[in-house]
């Protein structure tokens, strides 16, 4: 039965071909269709695929291969950025205009021309919107009010970008590889939106066609998504329009596995080609294995656990400091992430300009409870954690849990998957969340911003980073340092400032920074081209081909 389902897969729609993935028995197993990748992911994190609006780790991956952008990473050298839809650039003598040329003939996946005004329609709406990656783009001066004259299409292939600063030129095209930056199919998404009353807290009189994109389609990358259900599956099928090398597969599909044991036995049954959780004793376990291999690639993402601020214990500095001496760093990495992550104690990960690997602190109880004491308590107190239920995260916790018992603190861990954790944690409603960080784009202010400026700690605030959602009303000296460096355009300067910068905030900061990321994945011998990239938007599929 399930031999002839597979093989239908081929000439099904993707409604169908999610409907088969969804019913199929988990305990049974043939082989993917030729034509098809079938990649086992925890997908729980994503909230909507629309790049105005995606902030998540699994969705930066989904939408980096259904849409294009200006300009992306050089995966092979993450110093450098290269031209997507730009065929060139020049910065103005002031540092304060870029103008992109397009490369010609381009189209989106729906037909339509792909032009400088799409282009300047993508910026414009990111911004109008205001979603969690909007600050990406406001952070150069852009507002609701301006954006139409200051990111605005000149011709139907030249578009120009002002920015209010003569920033590093590196840091603002680093900025335009994020995927808020993606460029989306104007009359397609216009076509989709909905009406809306201005109010005081939205202006416009259009959603930009938000609440469809949430599922719905507008792009020109390689792949072009044809349907999501949240913890179910991504369907992605092949964009014959794309401009670059053409997809060697029909069709892509995430299929949502949260287990690493499930993935590693669908994985050696063939039911799936790509594993891509898998723990240090599943990722041993197919080692060695007939057509089976196994690849990673060091990530710019750090796992943290964040205390928030208003919770009137963990405010207190000794509590703060307490908390970085109550984490077994040494059994973690010798346990937990072994093979698939490097015990990191700095906000910047390895790789990124200025990175410190500084380890300053270690499981050390006694001097823990000193720190208590001088808070005031003594005895410890009760306190909650938000954990996504994928692992490492709930192994991590359940350490930590053991570890903060031994100074009397009691911490009571309420699991949950992606979407709720990270929702909680938004709305500033946790007390403490542990999770990951990854960088938005591969220059050091992505981190230093979000772990270091938090320009408005009311719950209203507008600019909503990490020290925004746990309420750190930042020392204005560490947002100033962290702001300065964005202008020095002398690299070793600039390192220097952010070496400063991780130190300082690691003694203050209510961030506990755990390990960096080896992302690993195991995978069918029968795949050619598959490799994982420095971030998740460059975890490409577009050139993976099957024998």
């Amino acid at each position: 039965m399930m031999n002839s389902l597979n093989r239908r897969v081929r000439i099904l729609s993707a409604g169908a071909a999610l409907a088969l993935i969804t019913l199929a028995a988990p305990q049974a197993f043939a082989a993917t269709p030729a034509d098809t990748l079938v990649e086992g992911f925890a997908i729980d994190d994503i909230i909507t695929i629309d790049p105005g609006e995606a902030f998540e780790l699994s969705t930066a991956e989904v939408t980096a291969n259904s849409y294009s952008k200006l300009v992306g990473l050089d995966p092979a050298d993450t110093s450098k950025v290269v031209g997507d839809l730009a065929e060139s650039w020049t910065v103005s003598d002031d540092g304060m205009t870029y103008t992109f040329k397009l490369k010609p003939d381009l189209k989106f996946a729906s037909g339509n021309p792909l032009t400088a005004e799409d282009v300047a329609f993508s910026f414009e709406r990111a911004v109008k919107l205001d979603k969690s990656p909007a600050f990406l783009l406001t952070q150069f001066g852009l507002t609701g009010d301006n954006v139409t004259e200051k990111a605005k299409a000149t011709d139907a292939t030249t578009f120009t970008f002002t920015v209010d600063k003569a920033y590093a030129p590196s840091f603002v095209l680093n900025v335009l590889t994020a995927t808020v930056a993606s460029v989306v199919d104007k009359k397609v998404v216009m076509e989709h939106a909905k009406p809306m009353t201005p109010s005081a807290e939205y202006k416009y009189d259009t959603d930009f066609g938000n609440e469809w994109m949430k599922t719905g389609y507008a792009g020109s990358g390689p792949y072009k998504t044809m349907a999501w259900r949240a913890n179910e599956a991504v369907i992605m099928e092949a964009n014959p329009n794309y401009y670059g090398e053409k997809p060697k597969l029909k069709r892509v599909i995430y299929r949502h596995m949260k287990e690493s044991s499930g993935q590693r036995l669908a994985l050696e049954n063939g039911d799936i080609d790509v594993a891509r959780n898998l723990e240090p004793n599943d990722l041993k376990a197919i080692e060695g294995k007939d057509g089976l291999s196994s690849t990673s690639a060091p990530k710019g993402t750090i796992y943290y656990f964040s205390l928030n601020q208003k919770n009137e214990n963990l405010a207190k500095p000794e509590v703060v400091e307490a908390m970085k001496y109550l984490v077994d760093y040494d059994a973690i990495g010798a346990t937990l992430i072994k093979g698939i992550g490097e015990i990191h104690q700095t906000f910047l990960p390895k790789g990124q300009l200025g990175a410190s690997d500084e380890k300053p602190y270690k499981l050390d109880v006694a001097k823990a409870k000193e720190l208590l004491e001088k808070a005031g308590l003594k005895d410890g107190f009760s306190v909650t954690m938000d954990v996504r239920n994928t692992q490492p995260v709930t192994g991590i916790a359940e350490s930590v849990q053991q570890t903060l018992a031994q100074a009397g603190i009691k911490l009571s861990i309420i699991p949950g998957d992606g979407k709720q954790t990270l929702t909680k944690y938004r709305a500033r409603t946790h007390d403490i969340y542990i999770g990951q960080w990854g960088s938005d784009y591969f220059d050091p202010n992505s981190n230093a911003e979000t772990f270091t400026v938090n320009p408005d700690n009311s719950d209203e605030g507008k600019s909503k980073t990490l020290a925004w959602r746990n309420a750190w009303d930042v020392p204005k000296e560490l947002s100033d340092a962290s702001k300065g460096a964005l202008l020095e355009k002398d690299a070793a300067k600039r390192a220097a400032i952010y070496q400063d910068l991780q130190k300082k905030v690691a003694a203050v900061s209510p961030f506990v920074i755990v390990f960096q990321q080896t992302e690993v994945a195991g995978y069918s011998s029968k795949l050619k081209g598959y490799k994982l990239g420095p971030s998740f938007d460059t975890n490409f599929v577009h050139t993976v081909s099957k024998d």
